[in-house]
């Protein structure tokens, strides 16, 4: 791999990392007077919308019906499945808890890479990695002391970790079905069908019926525009990594979100960073330097054994000018 290449990768892991670190108080700010499934839909279908018209104005070929096919089942899964039921959590549950839960995500991904047809078994350094990251944000968040409750929606809770299971298996599927050759005309599509499910699924729930526009605070508003916006373009940095990196590498976003949660709460709503949270901080981040140094590789498998291969990197897409 180039070191081009590289700095390429790190900085989309740097996207990721940042701007979904943030997210979580945005969809907070938003639900707060936007219905959870109009604002994910309306998120994902305006992103979407923006970034296909752009990408096919600068020359990217059409897609194929069975690329649509794929940006359906990947978009359902991901868009809709995984950040639309965590946008509706976050209607009771704390987003502090919600960081937490949604840790699991590099679980869920090692499980389902492994146990999928021709699975992906994990090395030892990357399974280290990934029950020391859970271990840290465990100790970094205290469910009993989250946002000052006592008691956590348990629903929501469920919802999240639904939302979980979704991610991951959206992740794992798109990494070995057929898509576009440009990742980002394959994202936008992917946003297209999952704002249009989440929208679908709004209607089907009343939301229009009791959504009351004049009541809506230049808050949600501005929460709106930043999901549409920055959100959206890391959901497509993401749809990349994918490719260009390996499923429980890229899963690590889930282990440095909630770091990212507590350093942004500090500097901006003046949230206390005591010595304790930077303990559990420095426990995380070797996590993920752990799972990012290791070389995992994919199975071959013969006779129900596994063997590693290194993954195939995709390049990023270039674009006619």
């Amino acid at each position: 791999m180039s070191e081009h290449m590289k700095f390429k990768i790190a900085l989309g892991f740097a996207a990721i990392y940042i701007i979904w670190g943030s997210t979580y108080l945005a969809i907070r700010l938003g639900v707060g007077s936007i219905p959870p499934f109009m604002m994910a839909g309306i998120r994902f279908m305006v992103g979407g919308l923006i970034m296909y018209t752009w990408m096919r104005a600068r020359g990217v070929a059409a897609p194929s019906p069975k690329h649509w096919w794929t940006a359906s089942v990947i978009g359902t899964l991901l868009a809709a499945g995984g950040t639309g039921l965590v946008t509706w959590a976050e209607t009771t549950v704390p987003s502090g808890l919600t960081a937490l839960l949604v840790a699991m995500v590099p679980m869920w991904i090692v499980l389902v890479d492994w146990l999928r047809p021709n699975g992906i078994k994990p090395r030892r350094l990357v399974v280290a990695g990934l029950g020391l990251g859970f271990f840290g944000v465990a100790l970094l968040i205290n469910p009993t002391d989250i946002g000052g409750v006592g008691e956590i929606d348990k629903f929501g809770a469920l919802l999240i970790v639904l939302a979980t299971m979704s991610w991951a298996i959206g992740s794992v599927y798109s990494r070995h079905a057929e898509q576009p050759s440009s990742k980002l005309l394959g994202a936008s599509m992917q946003m297209l069908v999952g704002g249009g499910v989440l929208l679908l699924a709004s209607a089907l729930t009343g939301e229009f019926n009791s959504y009351d526009v004049g009541a809506t605070t230049l808050e949600s508003w501005m929460a709106l525009t930043y999901l549409i916006t920055v959100g959206s373009g890391a959901f497509a940095v993401y749809i990349w990594l994918i490719g260009a990196s390996t499923p429980s590498k890229v899963a690590t976003y889930a282990f440095v979100n909630p770091v990212i949660a507590l350093v942004l709460g500090a500097l901006v709503a003046g949230e206390a960073l005591s010595g304790w949270t930077f303990f559990c901080s420095v426990i995380v981040i070797l996590a993920v330097f752990m799972i990012i140094r290791s070389k995992a590789r994919a199975a071959q498998p013969t006779n129900g054994a596994v063997k590693f291969v290194e993954p195939p990197v995709v390049p990023i897409p270039r674009f006619r000018s």
